[in-house]
């Protein structure tokens, strides 16, 4: 879990590590509505939240820093990837099991909100999941700007296991 996780936000590492200043502010309209920066923010914000969550056993992945550095420059992101990684590896199995209650709006018509019981661990397997869907937008957005990203960067576990897999039928 804890590996994962890192390996997980190693990747956005070596993306903002690579990407311009520029390019992960663009925002390639009309195709995208945010930058690859927006996205990446986006992706800390759902980490920073179960870290907070931790010290009042109360997630509100709803409380979001918009706009601000980590959006705007690679290197704030990085920083704060850095303090999150740390963070992790800090964490016992006890922490992980821990049950934590969860509060997120849950739909795009009417302001409401679903409270729940849940564990870090589960939550830890969502942020990463959640990031790996936006590394995916990401590279799409790369992909326009004709630029690289890391080897399976948006691509999730299991497809990368099948992917393996195909290679070795081969």
């Amino acid at each position: 879990m804890i590996q994962s996780q890192s390996e997980i936000l190693s990747q956005a590492k070596m993306y903002l590590t690579n990407v311009s200043e520029q390019e992960y502010n663009e925002i390639l309209k009309p195709n995208f509505i945010s930058s690859a920066g927006a996205h990446m923010r986006h992706i800390i914000d759902h980490y920073k939240a179960i870290k907070a969550g931790i010290k009042t056993n109360y997630i509100d992945y709803d409380v979001r820093l918009r706009g601000g550095e980590i959006e705007k420059i690679p290197e704030k992101a990085i920083a704060e990837i850095d303090q999150i990684i740390a963070w992790i590896k800090e964490l016992k199995t006890d922490d992980l099991n821990k049950t934590i209650h969860l509060s997120t709006e849950v739909s795009i018509l009417e302001n409401k909100i679903a409270k729940v019981q849940t564990t870090l661990a589960r939550e830890l397997v969502f942020a990463g999941s959640h990031a790996v869907h936006h590394f995916a937008m990401i590279a799409q957005i790369a992909l326009a700007q004709k630029s690289k990203v890391p080897p399976y960067f948006g691509i999730a576990p299991a497809t990368a296991t099948y992917l393996r897999n195909q290679k070795c039928a081969h």
